[in-house]
């Protein structure tokens, strides 16, 4: 036999993933090892759509080498979150252990049946990329229903079960769907439920079995007992109980009903010992469980099966790449060796989303709705391909998380006739011209996903796609099971039904057609024109603002919703004017994913121009949003409500106070507010961008014109009231970061800037906090306190105000007097921008106040001045000793204040303006980054949301609050210089003083709309001009 060629190093490698046993079917460029030498046994897997294939595999092959050779049988490339599962010999239900020799594992393998299932259930289906795995995971959705495991209430059982038949029987007709339903049993006791479930079913007509299955996930993944295999223990009490393992941590369960869970987060041990089942939880002063909690199992052997898979969960879910196997001890071994084999989630999809696969048909046993493989042997990427989610019946299709339908890439093969091998010839078997006994698993060297332009091309060891070596005779008698000869006649499984769809001659024996492209090099992993990178920002940003609408919708109406100081009028207004802007946006981001997925793929020619478009997708629903209008000016109308409730009840403040304390709440409450009007002007953005990059005569044109035209003229519609809103949102919150101060929200006045200035006064130069508005100037400083807030320590009414320079008067660099009628302050600035910024709006507010009646300026509380004695100096000559001296007069206990924006000024010695603030509101941004921090070697792909002047770092846009903040004024944008040995392109470089942070984006577009909006609140270095991109990539 001839030297095997070396490996390619591939994904596993490329991750640092040590190398696994057996093939990955990840990895189709690596070579299978070699089958182990002995006897040969041929086993049973029962598949998911009920039939049952054979395999011949050594009895000395681990049990990943029978996984992986399922896999690849049915073309399966998301192969990890499945499993062989089987009764063992106590009558338990086991998973096929990867590393441990099948002989072990089996005692009677020729009478055993393994059962292909699901072993690992995603939070999200959307994080599976391929549609014939979805397609399976359907399937054992629908197995989990049928059998009574997947429990739920009549409502979602009949809505799964309408998408189970559109995907089986097409679109409905009354006759057929009744006696279809009559015939065949999804649910237990389903004749009750059959007129529901034909409503449902007459809902949803024209929808594809993808879409079906894709519907049928998003209803399932929402029930309690998704994905849950019940192990029943019981507590210390004796109570009869169950655990589970889920991707979030260990369940436990009583009846149905989930009764407790335990993070993975909280969890420190994982152990047993005989029948006892141990659980070692951190420290943690907020729970109501400390030290190590125990259950009791029916045996040991119980103990240990849960136990494995937990381990195996926790590694799949939580860990980057396949964790690193023990070193064997010398003399004595404790415990127990297993540890997790295989692929990680995250390499799972990070591998699918960086290679390119051709999309290969394959048949749906069930489903009456196939393509015609004879006459369109190319698989053809229609919308249908891709779920659409707008016809759904609103009962449960429509659900929050039903936006996160990540970008996928979806691949149409291309002609693949002329490669496609005569059913009974096994191409992984004509190497050399004779069989060979590794014939199965070698047959994973032409497989689909093999990149050539990774290595250098070998000696032709293969046979090629169209090579004569691949025909073969017509009167073939014998299927081929996994590269040997069956005893059943050709085309027929084991049992005599006809063989599984899903293993189709197409699929089993032209693997090859699987394969990248050939220039797969010289293209990238999305398309490339800068429409396409826009229309993916609008994607982004709306999973952010819909996120940000749950947190009003959702989280704020869970917080307060049930107490009773919060005023009904107050809950029916929020419901009343946000819920149907979120069930609105829903089904919007739904279109924009499905429309992305499919701009994604490579199409074909003849549907280039029907879906790499987003006009007509934006048209249509700014035209379906003008109903709502009516919603949009209710903004204020809350805002007001919020107010009024807080100054009516110091208890709802106080909740008010709590919820935005929490992580959910990443920026002050007011601000998710006004976001609905805000988002308006992101959409007018992004369209104005797409007008300007299309040439007139361009398909999409037209449309986004049109959008354009519709959403402008809402959003002039609402500039006026949306500026009022704006400062009132900003003079609540300065009200929260401010005492001694009585009316500060008053009609007619005006926010300017905050920011901190150096005052002189007798004891020298002092850091004080200013707040400019268009009447008064007051200045503060930071309390000695545990709320943080900043005490007002004077005010310098405007009118007949001067200003003048005075660096050369007091010698103080960028210094600056305030002459008033009653006193004179000076005061220093940081730069001499910082005194140029501070002086222009200074003197515009003292032009507003010398010509208008504003409101009054006395700000300061009764208490204050009350307090003071008739010898007390000016204001303008406190110190700090002032703070110990009027503790008396804080006036409510409130939380600490520490990450405000009036705090982040104060201490990077800065300021921001009103205007400042509306460049924030505009320049949004929200995408996937990849950083890297000044000593660190990897990059970090986190979930970045840029707003409110701060960076907001999340692992996934799944997430439900941010894992840290950046907050970004005073920090410098520039790019890496030569020096930093940052080899990479499109990475731009955040510091300040010895803080360095190295971000990386995607394309040209987004590093330069990141640029952008980082540059709009960050500090330009010293004359450093913005950097293109072309100078990034080149170092």
């Amino acid at each position: 036999m001839a030297e095997p060629e070396p490996m390619a190093i591939g994904a596993g490698q490329r991750l640092g993933a040590p190398e696994t046993l057996g093939i990955s079917t990840l990895d189709p460029g690596h070579r299978p090892p070699a089958m182990p030498s002995g006897r040969h046994v041929t086993i049973r897997v029962r598949m998911l759509d009920d039939t049952e294939e054979l395999f011949d595999v050594s009895q000395k092959a681990s049990g990943k080498v029978l996984l992986d050779m399922v896999c690849s049988h049915m073309n399966l490339i998301e192969g990890d979150y499945f499993g062989l599962e089987f009764q063992n010999h106590q009558k338990m239900m086991v998973w096929l252990d990867h590393v441990k020799p099948i002989i072990k594992q089996l005692r009677r393998p020729k009478q055993t049946t393994l059962m292909f299932a699901v072993k690992f259930f995603p939070p999200d289906h959307a994080q599976l990329l391929e549609e014939l795995t979805r397609y399976l995971f359907a399937l054992q959705i629908k197995q989990d229903v049928s059998c009574g495991r997947l429990t739920c209430n009549d409502n979602s059982a009949a809505l799964m079960v309408s998408h189970i038949i559109q995907s089986e029987i097409g679109d409905f007709e009354e006759s057929q769907c009744r006696s279809h339903l009559l015939n065949n049993n999804y649910i237990p006791d389903q004749i009750p439920l059959i007129d529901k479930i034909m409503e449902f079913h007459s809902k949803i007509i024209g929808q594809s079995p993808a879409e079906s299955d894709y519907q049928l996930l998003e209803v399932a993944r929402r029930l309690e007992m998704y994905g849950i295999r019940l192990h029943p223990a019981k507590d210390r009490e004796g109570t009869g109980l169950s655990l589970a393992v889920g991707h979030t941590g260990v369940l436990v369960f009583q009846g149905h009903s989930k009764i407790n869970s335990f993070n993975w987060s909280k969890v420190r041990k994982l152990s047993f010992k005989r029948k006892r089942f141990l659980i070692k939880l951190r420290p943690d002063l907020n729970s109501s469980y400390q030290g190590t909690l125990e259950f009791l199992m029916g045996s040991r052997d119980c103990c240990k099966v849960f136990w494995k898979i937990c381990v195996e969960y926790h590694a799949f879910f939580r860990l980057f790449e396949e964790p690193k196997p023990k070193p064997k001890p010398v003399l004595f071994t404790r415990g127990s060796s297993f540890r997790f084999s295989g692929r990680t989630q995250k390499q799972v999809i990070d591998y699918v989303r960086e290679s390119e696969f051709k999309k290969i048909p394959f048949d749906r046993k069930h489903s009456r709705v196939q393509h015609d493989i004879r006459l369109s042997p190319v698989p053809c990427l229609r919308p249908q391909d891709v779920p659409n989610e707008g016809e759904a019946p609103e009962d449960g299709a429509h659900s929050p998380a039903g936006r996160h339908w990540k970008e996928s890439v979806l691949v149409s093969a291309e002609d693949a006739s002329a490669s496609r091998p005569t059913p009974g010839s096994s191409p992984s078997l004509q190497r050399s011209g004779r069989e060979d006994r590794t014939g199965p698993s070698c047959r994973a060297e032409g497989t689909r996903g093999s990149t050539q332009a990774a290595r250098p091309e070998p000696p032709s060891t293969e046979v090629a796609p169209n090579s004569p070596h691949l025909s073969a005779s017509p009167g073939h008698s014998h299927a081929m099971v996994n590269g040997r000869k069956s005893l059943e006649p050709c085309g027929h499984s084991p049992d005599g039904r006809p063989p599984s769809p899903l293993t189709s001659p197409l699929l089993n024996d032209a693997g090859s057609l699987r394969t990248d492209d050939e220039d797969e090099g010289r293209r990238k992993r999305f398309p490339t024109d800068r429409a396409y990178f826009i229309a993916k920002e609008l994607l982004t940003t709306e999973r952010t603002y819909l996120k940000d609408l749950e947190v009003v919708t959702v989280s704020f109406q869970n917080a307060v919703g049930q107490d009773e100081a919060t005023p009904a009028s107050l809950k029916e207004t929020i419901l009343s004017t946000f819920e149907p802007l979120h069930e609105f946006h829903e089904g919007f981001l739904r279109e924009v994913e499905q429309r992305l997925a499919l701009w994604e793929g490579r199409s074909n020619a003849h549907i280039k121009g029907d879906y790499q478009r987003i006009g007509d997708v934006m048209l249509k629903n700014l035209q379906g949003l003008k109903p709502l209008t009516a919603n949009l000016h209710k903004q204020s109308e809350v805002l007001l409500e919020l107010e009024k409730a807080c100054r009516a009840s110091p208890r709802f403040e106080g909740l008010c106070r709590d919820f935005e304390l929490q992580k959910v709440c990443y920026v002050p409450l007011n601000v998710f507010i006004l976001r609905p009007l805000h988002r308006l002007s992101h959409y007018k953005q992004i369209l104005e961008r797409l007008c300007k990059h299309y040439p007139a005569t361009h398909v999409d044109f037209r449309d986004c014109r049109a959008a354009l035209a519709d959403v402008s003229e809402v959003v002039e519609q609402f500039q006026g009231s949306l500026i009022k809103m704006e400062n009132f949102q900003k003079l609540l919150e300065l009200k929260k970061d401010l005492i001694s101060v009585d009316n500060l929200v008053v009609p007619g006045r005006e926010f300017i800037r905050l920011g901190c200035l150096s005052k002189l006064s007798g004891k020298g130069l002092q850091q004080r906090m200013f707040f400019l508005f268009n009447d008064v100037i007051l200045y503060t400083s930071r309390g000695m306190m545990a709320t943080n807030q900043f005490k007002v320590h004077g005010q310098l009414p405007l009118h007949g105000m001067t200003i003048r320079e005075s660096e050369e008067e007091w010698g103080v660099p960028h210094a600056f007097t305030l002459v008033g009628k009653q006193q004179s302050v000076v005061v220093a600035a940081s730069s001499l921008i910082e005194m140029e910024k501070w002086m222009d709006d200074i003197q515009v507010a003292i032009d507003i106040a010398n010509t208008s009646n504003g409101p009054s300026s006395d700000l300061l509380t009764s208490s204050l001045i009350v307090n003071k004695r008739p010898d007390v100096p000016s204001p303008e000559a406190e110190t700090e000793d002032d703070l110990t001296a009027s503790r008396t007069s804080l006036e409510r206990a409130a939380p600490p204040r520490g990450n405000t924006m009036v705090h982040v000024c104060w201490h990077r010695n800065t300021s921001v303006s009103v205007v400042d603030f509306s460049l924030a509101v505009e320049n949004q941004l929200s995408g996937n980054l990849l950083r890297k921090f000044k000593n660190s070697n990897g990059w970090q792909k986190l979930w970045v949301v840029f707003t409110n002047f701060s960076l907001f770092f999340y692992k996934s846009h799944q997430d439900e609050y941010p894992l840290a903040s950046l907050p970004l004024l005073g920090y410098s944008v520039t790019i890496p210089s030569e020096t930093e040995n940052i080899h990479k392109e499109y990475v731009f470089k955040l510091h300040f003083k010895s803080h360095v942070y190295y971000f990386r984006s995607e394309s040209e577009y987004t590093f330069e709309r990141w640029m952008e909006v980082i540059r709009s609140v960050t500090v330009a270095s010293g004359g450093a001009r913005m950097p293109n991109s072309k100078e990034s990539r080149a170092r």
